[in-house]
């Protein structure tokens, strides 16, 4: 009976020590957790898609937090939430928020299946990454879409689908959320994230084709040939040319479209502006004899 009493007693006495211990410990390597930090991670989307450039909301509140205790959040935007999320945060951090323009992402390509001739089969791994890692893929243009969907199966909001008869990405601009997940996804860079502007019109070089002027009409019929014309046309410094390929600033395009109009090839988009009205058919008249 005392060999098991004593048992019992050396066993207590060790948890006791072991608890004494752990509490110490706590204690003192304890990490105590700012108390904003659950309240901005509550007010993020909790979407976790990685557009602001951290791993998750959890990553966006800790340097929302950090970034108010070094006194600004500059920088730090939420493109799930937007203008009203950000408020909030700022709001809960005492801190001033700068309004962003709102971002949309863009197809930079032209190449329906109609202007873009097939030139080989691809029978391999039906992803764009894998069609890309083989070579220039079905066509002539080793620049444009593959139209194999990567970037549909990384948009968490729906918002991009695959156009049947053109082979192209759609971008459904209401649902877009300018998370960046299709740029990333997209091995050939040809998503953009751009101003939405002004009642969602904007005006941008639809290819990404770096070939000279008769190569790249080769592989596209719509293909920018890096001509320039554009860029006389521009009266704000908004497009620049380098290697063979037109570029639109969007910072400083006013879009007064007139870089649509001097376009050769019908490479530059003008989206959601109004269609221009018909010019009135002159009436002719008789000569009377």
């Amino acid at each position: 009976m005392s060999f098991i009493l004593t048992a019992v007693i050396v066993l207590g006495s060790i948890a006791l020590i072991a608890a004494v211990i752990l509490y110490v410990c706590s204690k003192k390597f304890a990490v105590k957790e700012d108390p904003r930090l659950p309240l901005v991670t509550a007010a993020l989307p909790g979407a976790n898609c990685g557009g602001c450039g951290f791993p998750g909301c959890s990553g966006m509140a800790d340097a929302l937090v950090k970034g108010a205790d070094a006194g600004s959040i500059e920088g730090l935007n939420c493109p799930v939430g937007g203008a009203d999320v950000m408020t909030k945060v700022a709001d809960l951090l005492g801190m001033a928020v700068a309004n962003s323009d709102p971002m949309v992402a863009v197809v930079r390509c032209n190449g329906t299946c109609e202007l873009r001739q097939r030139i080989a089969q691809y029978d391999g791994l039906q992803t764009c990454a894998a069609q890309n890692a083989t070579g220039a893929g079905e066509t002539g243009c080793g620049y444009g879409c593959l139209g194999c969907g990567d970037c549909v199966a990384a948009c968490q909001f729906g918002a991009i689908s695959i156009n049947a008869e053109t082979g192209l990405p759609e971008v459904d601009d209401d649902k877009c959320t300018a998370c960046g997940a299709c740029v990333k996804a997209c091995p050939r860079r040809v998503i953009e994230l751009r101003k939405k502007g002004p009642k969602n019109r904007r005006v941008y070089v639809s290819c990404v084709n770096k070939d000279k002027g008769a190569a790249a009409m080769k592989a596209c019929k719509a293909a920018c040939i890096g001509c320039g014309k554009c860029q006389k046309e521009c009266k704000f410094e908004a497009i620049t040319v380098e290697s063979n390929l037109c570029y639109i600033d969007f910072n400083k395009c006013r879009l007064c479209k007139k870089c649509v109009e001097a376009c050769p090839t019908g490479a530059i988009h003008a989206v959601n502006f109004p269609l221009p009205k018909p010019k009135p058919t002159e009436e002719v008249k008789e000569e009377s004899v």
